[in-house]
C-alpha cells in the first residue's frame, strides 16, 4: 500500500503540480504585495482616499438601528487589478511561448525539417541486445 503511494508520489506530474502550487502561493504574494502596497495607496490618492479599499464606498442605511451598511467598490476595483496582473503574468510568460513553441513545431513537421522519430519499444531494446551479443559470440 505505502509503495503504491510512493510511486504515484515520485511521478514526475504530481511533483510538477506541488512545485507550480508553491510558485504560484508565492507569486500570488508578490502580486497582491505590489496592489496593495503601490497601486491602492496611488489610485487612492487621485480619489482623495486613504488607499482604494477606502475610495469608491457607498454607505447604504439601514432601516433599524446599527451600523449602516458600506459597499466597498475600491475594494473590488483592487482585485480586478490583481486578477489582471496574475493573468497577464501568466499568458506572457507561460502560454504565449508555448504557443509560439507549438507553431515552431507545427510548421517544421510540416516542412519535413524535423526527424519524428518513434518511440524506442521493448522489441526494438531487445533485438538490439541480441544482435550485440551475437556479435560478441563472433569476436
Amino acid at each position: 500500500m505505502l509503495k503504491g503511494f510512493r510511486e504515484f508520489i515520485m511521478r514526475g506530474n504530481v511533483i510538477d503540480l506541488a512545485v507550480a502550487v508553491v510558485i504560484g502561493a508565492a507569486f500570488t504574494a508578490v502580486v497582491n504585495s505590489v496592489v496593495e502596497k503601490i497601486f491602492n495607496p496611488l489610485i487612492g490618492a487621485l480619489f482623495n482616499a486613504e488607499s482604494l479599499d477606502n475610495a469608491f464606498n457607498v454607505v447604504i442605511p439601514t432601516l433599524g438601528p446599527g451600523n449602516d451598511a458600506v459597499l466597498h467598490f475600491g475594494a473590488v476595483i483592487g482585485a480586478l487589478i490583481n486578477f489582471v496582473i496574475v493573468a497577464a503574468v501568466i499568458y506572457f510568460a507561460f502560454v504565449l511561448p508555448i504557443n509560439i513553441l507549438k507553431k515552431r513545431m507545427d510548421t517544421l513537421r510540416k516542412t519535413g525539417n524535423i526527424d519524428e522519430e518513434a518511440p524506442i519499444t521493448e522489441l526494438d531494446v531487445l533485438t538490439e541486445i541480441r544482435d550485440l551479443l551475437a556479435k560478441d559470440k563472433q569476436s
